[in-house]
């Protein structure tokens, strides 16, 4: 094991440790890390880092669960879809785009360099709702009522980006929990974890029938993940959250521009 590898595993590691202390945002880094560290394929990379965000989201959600923070009914009505676009995504969209899209120039985009720009325009979103930091709480006394076109749509929506990125979306669905299904900001945090979860999981499936896995590697990565989410949890209590999450959404727009510097230009 060179020394990038030994830098690739610590990154599982501090992956799981934001994930604990902030609640989501992580596993954004969970691609770039497969990738650029590790030397894994950009699609295999996203289907990693299903599997990844999946077991750790898991984890996360049962946490809640035993705090009585997950809203099921909510969670139903947005997994549904969201789980749907996800195994859809992976089992047929992915596979069947070609692996040189188009030439400009001499210049030729790949699927893998599509994938990954693709990846640092969703990490620039991420970035600019951390660092933003404003989340939207509804009344405490608002009655919980649904609307459920939006809610179907969104998590159709998501379920694709998340098919096709391997990220967990959880900056685009709590925010539509909230705004949507009415909940608290705890609940729709609690609840975004069990969805990302099953999303998540049932997406990898579909990559599970198209191509080889590596459950060695990717076991023993996901175990590292999910000791740092413990280790974030414990963390939580001595560090402000809402400070780090800011800070933390810099350091993903950086790495958003130089995936772009990457990808464009070589470096």
């Amino acid at each position: 094991m060179d020394f990038i590898e030994i830098i690739g595993y610590a990154a599982a590691l501090i992956i799981g440790v934001v994930l604990g202390l902030i609640g989501g945002g992580g596993s954004i880094l969970t691609v770039p890390v497969f990738v650029y560290l590790l030397g894994v394929n950009p699609v295999t990379a996203t289907a990693y880092s299903l599997f990844v965000v999946g077991v750790s989201a898991l984890v996360g959600a049962f946490q809640n669960f035993r705090k009585g923070l997950v809203d099921f009914k909510t969670a139903v009505v947005f997994s549904i879809p969201a789980f749907i676009a996800v195994y859809l995504t992976r089992r047929f969209l992915v596979p069947s785009i070609p692996q040189e899209l188009f030439t400009i120039g001499g210049v030729t985009l790949t699927k893998n360099s599509a994938i990954m720009v693709f990846f640092a325009l969703i990490m620039l979103l991420a970035a600019f709702s951390m660092i933003r930091n404003k989340k939207p709480e509804p009344d405490s006394d608002t009655q919980l009522q649904f609307n459920y076109p939006l809610i179907i749509i969104e998590g159709f929506i998501v379920g694709v980006l998340t098919g096709v990125v391997g990220a967990g979306g959880g900056f685009l669905i709590i925010p539509a929990l909230v705004l949507l299904a009415k909940l608290p900001m705890k609940k729709a945090v609690a609840t975004s974890l069990l969805i990302i979860a099953v999303k998540s999981l049932i997406g990898f499936i579909g990559d599970i029938e198209t191509m080889p896995i590596d459950w060695s590697f990717l076991v023993g990565f996901t175990l590292l993940s999910v000791f740092g989410i413990f280790a974030g949890v414990w963390l939580n209590q001595f560090i402000d959250s809402k400070k780090l999450k800011k800070s933390f959404g810099w350091f993903v727009l950086i790495m958003a521009l130089y995936i772009f510097l990457k990808e464009f230009l070589g470096i």
